[in-house]
């Protein structure tokens, strides 16, 4: 065998492999859905846990479709603003790119990937709207946010062109403000003009705690998420790059901009801001076990920015101070503006995905770009990219569903809210006995 057939040989096996990485990571990462959906389940009440977990299925579904209609290339087409690039039809339905095709190994499974983030942003917006939305305008909001605004947002942040990192030395590879933030804020949007669960506040103004029937259920599915956010950081790495011709060196996984990354980085930070997030929480909340796996979840959003960077004693550290704040985070919300988030979406994937970005820039300013083209990270860059994934999640989330509110398509009716959403809108009930 010759050298140049043994460089065409590996590179073919290389990209097999990559292809199968992919698939896999891809798969993994439905547990994230499994979970939001077991979660959400649990966090309503009896008469209405079928309707949020119908929610959860219908978004799933309808996610896939329009990803593949517009919201892939919507990604593609603007990193560099509102203007789209010239695609020349790459990422369009119609073009040969989006099918199956021998020669193309990747783009496939690539777009399998984004799919689940995508799919990702409408479940965590969907915790925070149960057991008073109608389900179809759960999907319509649910499509807006996965296929178009995280999309938009994805682009300029998450893109090795996208104008925030070629301007401004954004820095988020595992998606804390690009994923996060961009779902939790446009979810309270979305709250504000939806109003809390009939019997959530007494007209003085105080709050009643409405439970869920069954917390196990939302133990298990925040573990659940916990697990499926593992197939989510694999995915967020680059595959290592295709061996050079001479055959002398093989290149490194690189995050989403280009720069070097390992798995053992993503290892050692996640867990460490997972355990952070945990105790911190459970400190905060005083052993309140359900903050304790929220935490969990707040600490691996506090150190994704700076994934691949961080030393695990300071993800541990960030992970610890995210699980803190989204309590009072949370709590303050409520109190100032009187929404009803059942299961504190805006303040874990919100606030938490504030302070994973804003971190970045306190401890790793001045850290180099992957390339000239890319500035050294700044607090004022990271600061611009968090006012930019605010705006692109809050102002769709609140002026799309504020005209849904004055149309009357919103809001399930009180009455029937009552009477169980499952019973009035799908004729079933959680169980039968």
């Amino acid at each position: 065998m010759t050298l140049e057939q043994l460089s065409s040989y590996v590179i073919a096996q290389s990209a097999a492999v990559a292809e199968g990485w992919y698939y896999i990571m891809t798969g993994l990462m439905i547990a994230i859905h499994v979970g939001f959906l077991m979660y959400e389940v649990g966090a309503s009440r009896m008469q209405n846990a079928v309707s949020s977990g119908v929610k959860n299925l219908l978004a799933f579904a309808f996610m896939i479709p329009t990803f593949w209609l517009f919201g892939w290339y919507i990604y593609l087409a603007f990193p560099h603003g509102l203007v789209p690039m010239d695609m020349e039809g790459y990422g369009v339905p119609w073009n040969v790119s989006m099918g199956p095709m021998l020669s193309d190994q990747l783009t496939g499974v690539f777009w399998a990937a984004f799919t689940l983030f995508a799919c990702t942003t409408a479940s965590i917006f969907s915790g925070a709207v149960i057991e008073r939305i109608r389900i179809s305008s759960f999907v319509f909001l649910a499509v807006l946010l996965g296929s178009v605004c995280w999309n938009l947002g994805a682009s300029w942040g998450w893109h090795f062109d996208g104008w925030l990192v070629t301007k401004f030395g954004y820095h988020d590879v595992a998606a804390a403000g690009v994923v996060h933030m961009i779902a939790g804020w446009f979810a309270f949007g979305v709250i504000l003009n939806l109003g809390p669960r009939v019997g959530r506040y007494n007209d003085d103004g105080s709050m009643n705690e409405l439970e869920g029937h069954d917390l196990r259920f939302s133990f298990v599915g925040l573990l659940m998420i916990i697990v499926g956010f593992f197939g989510f950081l694999g995915a967020c790495l680059i595959w290592p790059g295709l061996p050079a011709l001479d055959m002398q060196e093989v290149t490194t996984w690189t995050q989403i901009y280009g720069a070097p990354a390992t798995l053992s980085s993503f290892a050692y930070n996640a867990l460490m801001g997972l355990a952070g997030g945990m105790i911190g929480a459970f400190w905060m909340g005083k052993g309140n076990p359900f903050w304790i796996m929220s935490g969990g979840l707040a600490g691996i959003f506090s150190v994704a920015a700076g994934l691949d960077i961080w030393y695990p004693g300071l993800a541990f550290v960030l992970g610890t101070v995210g699980g803190i704040i989204i309590i009072p985070a949370n709590d303050l919300l409520h109190k100032i503006f009187k929404v009803d988030d059942p299961v504190g979406a805006v303040a874990v994937h919100g606030v938490a995905g504030i302070w994973g970005v804003l971190a970045m820039g306190i401890f790793a300013s001045g850290y180099p770009g992957a390339s000239d083209a890319i500035p050294a990270v700044s607090f004022y860059g990271q600061f611009v990219g968090c006012i930019t994934m605010f705006a692109v999640g809050f102002i769709p989330g609140y002026g799309v569903s504020f005209v849904m509110k004055m149309m009357g398509w919103l809001r399930v009716p009180d009455h029937v809210q009552q009477a169980g959403i499952d019973k009035a809108e799908l004729g079933l009930r959680a169980t039968n006995y």
